[in-house]
């Protein structure tokens, strides 16, 4: 359900050039052979060219495949407008983004159009005085399918003529007369006319500002301080809402929802490997963060979502993984700048890394001051799993043998890699039998055996062996100490 990059990463980025060979006069324009088509007709056809080819409708998300993406295709092929309904971090503005990527490349408009008008029927009086003042010497221009996509993120202070326009005092003090239908400064809704506009959390936009857009959604016209003004938009409208949202804190209005073609419930990923996706796509990870790692932050947040010390009415959002993974690549490039190691995360960062995630969780009342004890309890049962998943039919006898044998093995925030190797005999990492099907365990066959790779495979190892008890762990002023075993519990269950 979510990309490495997509339309709606690049929406902030400059279009590209205009190609040279569009033609950029009305005249050149009709002799193309250009044939207009509406936004969702547009849509609908490039839709169908990617089912009937094979290709991703949606490049890059996953996770959605048999659930949310077979509606949003239902809704674009109905040519349907919609609400996406989701729990927070569910990326739903991240998949009502892609949406642009079946606009076509190219579309042309009236040069200077505040409204993109079409230059075979424009619909603003600018635009048509433009047409039939120079007919055939209409000046066009083009716009990039990423120029065509509007976002409004609906706070309670938006306002009417926010969306929808208002007089433009500098056009009347230019002595235009009030009733002319040029001195209307058009808001972002009409602005998107031939592209998609996204509202997103609309359930926070005041009432009487979604009864403005009712004729957006069915007339797909819009009125402006009562002017006689007829401007048919063509639009696709979609919404995005939290159902807390939208059904406490705020409202959608039952016209407006009744406007909706179609509403569509969004979910977290149902496997760990899509968790496990997401957070490789989406982490900005300045240090290597094994794969191993990248699953204890997946399982880590599963965790959390079903904890009962959690609220699940506002959700655990994707961010809440995100943010954990790269908080360990910050860990272990602080480690590296202070010891010299090779910059590689560690299950002994997640210490330090924990706790900075409580304010991404809303706790229930009864939990309260208890969070960062939960949320410690709940990485140490996603160590727990990602090793038993690993590791659980592994021989791991020759490590638990040099522990045994009265080796202390020291890790730690600033523990470099090479102390904690040569603490087990290792050295550079050959010293200990088994240390290569280690790694080939946890990290794949294909994984490069550095210094840190391997020793953040072996701490992986030795939390699981404390996590089921069969070695000891002590926790003093930052330093974990790995020991024979003692007659001492283990809360990892």
């Amino acid at each position: 359900m979510w990309t490495i990059l997509t339309y709606g990463q690049n929406m902030s980025s400059l279009a590209p050039p205009v190609p040279d060979h569009l033609p950029r006069t009305l005249g050149a324009l009709r002799m193309s052979g250009y044939e207009a088509r509406t936004v969702k007709q547009e849509m609908r056809a490039n839709l169908i060219a990617r089912l009937q080819s094979g290709d991703p409708t949606f490049p890059g998300i996953v996770g959605f495949d048999d659930t949310v993406l077979p509606q949003v295709e239902r809704a674009l092929l109905a040519g349907h407008d919609f609400v996406l309904l989701g729990e927070r971090g569910q990326g739903k503005t991240r998949l009502i983004r892609t949406l642009a990527g079946l606009l076509d490349e190219w579309t042309p408009i009236v040069e200077g159009s505040e409204v993109n008008d079409d230059p075979m029927a424009p619909v603003s009086a600018y635009g048509r005085r433009i047409v039939v003042e120079l007919g055939d010497d209409a000046p066009v221009t083009w716009r990039h399918r990423s120029e065509r996509y509007g976002e409004k993120l609906a706070t309670p202070d938006t306002s009417v003529g926010d969306l929808i326009g208002d007089v433009d005092p500098v056009k009347v003090a230019e002595g235009r007369t009030l009733g002319d239908p040029e001195t209307i400064h058009f808001g972002l809704v009409p602005r998107t006319n031939r592209g998609i506009f996204a509202i997103n959390e609309l359930p926070d936009l005041a009432e009487r500002i979604q009864v403005a857009l009712l004729n957006v959604l069915e007339e797909r016209d819009i009125q402006v301080r009562g002017y006689t003004l007829r401007l048919p938009l063509d639009l696709l409208v979609v919404a995005s809402a939290n159902p807390e949202d939208y059904t406490n804190r705020g409202r959608i209005i039952t016209p407006m929802k009744d406007r909706f073609g179609a509403e569509i419930t969004t979910h977290y990923p149902y496997d760990v490997q899509h968790e496990i996706d997401l957070i490789a796509q989406e982490a900005d990870l300045i240090a290597v963060v094994p794969m191993h790692l990248l699953e204890v932050m997946a399982r880590f947040t599963r965790l959390v979502r079903e904890s009962g010390a959690v609220d699940h009415r506002s959700g655990v959002s994707a961010r809440f993984a995100i943010a954990g993974a790269e908080a360990l690549s910050g860990a272990a490039l602080r480690r590296a700048a202070m010891t010299g190691d090779a910059p590689v995360a560690r299950v002994c960062d997640l210490v330090g890394v924990v706790p900075t995630l409580r304010g991404k969780v809303e706790f229930e009342v009864s939990d309260e001051g208890r969070e960062e004890e939960v949320l410690a309890h709940l990485a140490r049962k996603a160590v727990a799993e990602t090793f038993r998943r690993h590791l659980g039919g592994v021989d791991l006898s020759a490590l638990v043998d040099v522990i045994d044998e009265g080796a202390t093995i020291e890790s730690g925030d600033l523990i470099p890699a090479a102390s904690l190797l040569s603490a087990i005999g290792g050295g550079e990492g050959a010293g200990v039998e088994g240390l290569g099907r280690l790694v080939a365990a946890v990290e794949g066959p294909d994984a490069e055996p550095t210094p840190g790779i391997v020793a953040a495979c072996v701490e992986l190892a030795l939390e699981g062996l404390w996590l089921t008890r069969r070695i000891d762990k002590d926790e003093t002023d930052g330093r974990t100490l790995f020991s024979s075993a003692r007659d001492l519990t283990s809360d990892a269950d």
